[in-house]
């Protein structure tokens, strides 16, 4: 029986799932660049305590942290301004010593800001880090405006994110929500369109990703959904930007990505895995997994290695 990852913003970029505590730490030491960051559990039980998903472009990265267990992350020290986007359950906030406030929207962190996190049991909180600055929305016009307008374009990315083409449109689409943050004046309208899907589409997403024994055949998709071949294709096209077998195809490469974030055997077996989804031919395997997630599959593997070494 496979194991499964908790639903995540970004869970084509799965880096980790059913983390100990120390892997957790490890993790997010290295992806926020804050070493000292610390964490306590309060809420939950048993060893493995979260989760966590990251898209990085050349202008900013982003992080989904899922927790499975009530936790507090102190010591974050923001090197520049962030913003952070409560996605699921209440977590909380609190700035330097102050008192904790519930964080019901997006907020920005600035460098002098020292926060800490509390996540209670299956909460999630997505944050946003650019390289270069955030405009400070106390300098110009409404804060509150300022950020509703983050927060809409954040959201509606996250939207579109799971109809990526592959790793270079996950990229191209990353860099344009970055830059329309950092640089409001030059706000794209296609950044904030989000997608409004048919019923139909949906149910024929729902069957692909709900669905891993099912092996592609767009007659038996279309009959699901309730439409014809020809509609079913040209209505995904035209609503997500993939055709159906391209949804599919990615689908089971994310199958495979989650048994090899969770793999902790000395020896991945790769060939294993692909194969349970499908895929026969182990090189074009690892090359489609990398166009799709810009890596191999031996390269996620050997970063959770690295988290354990640690």
């Amino acid at each position: 029986m496979q194991n499964t990852a908790p639903e995540l913003e970004l869970d084509a970029y799965l880096r980790l799932n059913r983390a100990s505590l120390s892997e957790w730490l490890a993790a997010i030491r290295e992806l926020s660049g804050c070493g000292d960051m610390n964490c306590t559990l309060f809420e939950g039980g048993g060893q493995q305590v979260g989760a966590l998903s990251m898209l990085a472009s050349e202008r900013g990265r982003l992080i989904c942290l899922y927790a499975s267990q009530g936790m507090d992350i102190t010591g974050c020290r923001a090197t520049a301004p962030v913003l952070l986007l409560p996605r699921t359950g209440i977590p909380q906030i609190a700035h330097r010593e102050g008192p904790w406030q519930c964080l019901t929207g997006l907020v920005l962190a600035r460098p002098e800001d020292r926060f800490r996190l509390r996540l209670p049991r299956g909460a999630r909180v997505l944050i946003v880090r650019p390289v270069t600055g955030i405009p400070d929305p106390l300098t110009g016009g409404s804060p509150g405006d300022c950020l509703s307008a983050w927060e809409d374009m954040i959201t509606c990315y996250l939207h579109r994110s799971p109809f990526f083409r592959d790793h270079a449109h996950a990229i191209e689409t990353t860099d344009e929500l970055f830059r329309c943050l950092t640089a409001p004046n030059e706000r794209s309208v296609h950044a904030c369109q989000c997608p409004k899907l048919d019923r139909r589409l949906l149910r024929a997403i729902e069957k692909i990703r709900q669905e891993p024994g099912w092996d592609f055949n767009l007659q038996d998709l279309a009959s699901h959904s309730g439409v014809s071949e020809r509609n079913l294709y040209y209505l995904m096209k035209r609503e997500t930007g993939m055709t159906p077998y391209r949804l599919y195809q990615r689908n089971r490469l994310m199958r495979v990505r989650q048994r090899l974030v969770d793999c902790q055997c000395d020896v991945p077996h790769i060939s294993w895995y692909a194969a349970d989804a499908g895929f026969s031919h182990l090189g074009r395997f690892a090359a489609l997994y990398r166009e799709h997630f810009g890596e191999l599959p031996s390269e996620t593997v050997q970063w959770r290695r690295n988290l354990q070494d640690q």
